[in-house]
């Protein structure tokens, strides 16, 4: 076997050295007419913010589509500043899921940091989809409404702040894959 170093092996080195070599956190451009900005903070078991993991997302375009020539959806952001990410994208559309059953907008995430041998995976909803997000079947499957909140970001006027709980008290709803 090699000697070569695998995201299994090590965390920190493998994100900064191969997956966070150029800045992937602006999907748009700030200046883009549908731009808005998404911004959080990761914080470990103890409530402390985790300023070493990285922040991936994915979403379809405002027509519900997916990866196409004009928007890629797909996004990549370490934590600095004490935990904090952000990125420039635009809202997405409604999306069909595996069934057919439309979904509310939302944008999945995943989650890569120390202490996690796999990554785990959450979705941002929100805040101003309430119609929507009511007969979101994923959203309408979790029993649990303050489990449910942790799903919907918080407008705070010039960004929607989506804060990810990685354990403990108020942890954030994360999906098994």
């Amino acid at each position: 076997m090699g000697s070569g170093r695998t995201p299994s092996q090590t965390i920190g080195p493998f994100f900064h050295d191969a997956l966070l070599d150029k800045d992937r956190s602006e999907l748009v451009p700030p200046d883009h007419p549908e731009a808005i900005r998404i911004v959080g903070t990761v914080y470990d078991s103890a409530g402390d913010p985790v300023p070493d993991a990285m922040v991936e997302i994915w979403h379809a375009d405002r027509a519900g589509r997916y990866d196409h020539e004009n928007f890629s959806g797909f996004g990549r952001s370490d934590t600095v500043d004490g935990g904090s990410f952000s990125f420039v994208t635009v809202k997405p559309g409604p999306v069909a899921g595996p069934d057919g059953e439309m979904q509310a907008p939302h944008v999945m995430v995943s989650v890569f940091a120390r202490g996690l041998l796999k990554r785990v995976v959450t979705r941002i909803y929100f805040p101003d989809e309430g119609e929507a997000n009511a007969s979101d079947p994923v959203l309408s499957f979790m029993e649990d409404a303050a489990f449910r909140e942790t799903l919907i970001a918080r407008d705070e006027g010039d960004a929607l702040r989506f804060d990810i709980r990685l354990q403990g008290e108020n942890q954030t709803a994360f999906f098994e894959l």
